[in-house]
């Protein structure tokens, strides 16, 4: 309302019904907004994920940078030469493997691994139990 509706109480014009109106239904919309947001904890979480990974990231990023600017240089050369090594190597024993294995038993292999890519989330919860299996047994002979 107007100052000169309120002063002379008198009933508000349509366009001051109008003004009011809108003003509550912004205040309405602004409210709702803010209620979503605070009610979407898929958004925040998401949010705070997104946050922490950045931040171990970046973590990594410097532990990795100190630990380059310690490590002499002899050492990283090394490192560097052992790791072009090992790589060769592995696909050099790859090839092996693939020459020597049977055709069937290649192809049943990819077709494993196919399974396995489509059905990450049960391979991994698979995994995850039979840890948790082999850990329990474990803690069971030693008590």
């Amino acid at each position: 309302m107007t100052d000169k509706s309120q002063n002379n109480d008198s009933v508000p014009t349509a366009d001051e019904l109008r003004e009011q109106v809108e003003g509550t239904r912004s205040e309405l919309g602004d409210t709702v907004e803010a209620l979503a947001a605070k009610a979407d904890l898929k958004a925040q979480a998401q949010q705070k994920a997104a946050k922490v990974t950045t931040q171990v990231q970046d973590k990594a990023a410097h532990a990795l940078h100190v630990a380059h600017d310690k490590t002499p240089e002899p050492v990283r050369e090394k490192a560097a030469h052992a790791k072009q090594q090992l790589t060769e190597k592995a696909h050099v024993l790859g090839a092996k493997i693939q020459d020597t294995t049977p055709e069937p038993v290649r192809d049943k292999a990819g077709q494993m691994a196919q399974i396995a890519r489509g059905n990450r989330k049960l391979l991994i919860a698979g995994a995850t139990a039979l840890i948790v299996i082999l850990l329990a047994r474990r803690r069971r002979k030693r008590a």
